[in-house]
């Protein structure tokens, strides 16, 4: 998996290419770690993410819970499979899906 990060002020857009899995997770949860420090807005690009499992989802709520703490949290661009398994796993009522 790719992570690109572009920050402008209080806004970071994280942008993933690939697949969020157990593999991949630990990766974009030690990035967001430190990433999210001074960010008051998250976004999350998944134009070019083919698939996450269940420990990327994971990563995404503990992302979404540091969020509504400090300011807010969307994703854009989810494909037809990754918004299934949000809708599925009722993530959709948790995280703001755009």
């Amino acid at each position: 998996m790719t992570i690109n990060q572009t920050r402008d002020g209080g806004k970071l857009t994280v942008a993933l290419e690939g697949r969020l899995d157990t593999t991949t997770a630990p990766q974009l949860e030690g990035e967001l770690r430190t990433a999210v420090d001074g960010v008051t807005e998250l976004e999350f690009d998944f134009t070019k993410l083919e698939y996450i499992s269940s420990a990327g989802l994971r990563v995404l709520l503990a992302a979404q819970k540091v969020m509504n703490k400090q300011g807010g949290m969307v994703i854009r661009n989810a494909n037809s499979d990754l918004m299934d398994i949000f809708e599925v796993t009722g993530f959709v009522d948790i995280l703001h899906i755009e």
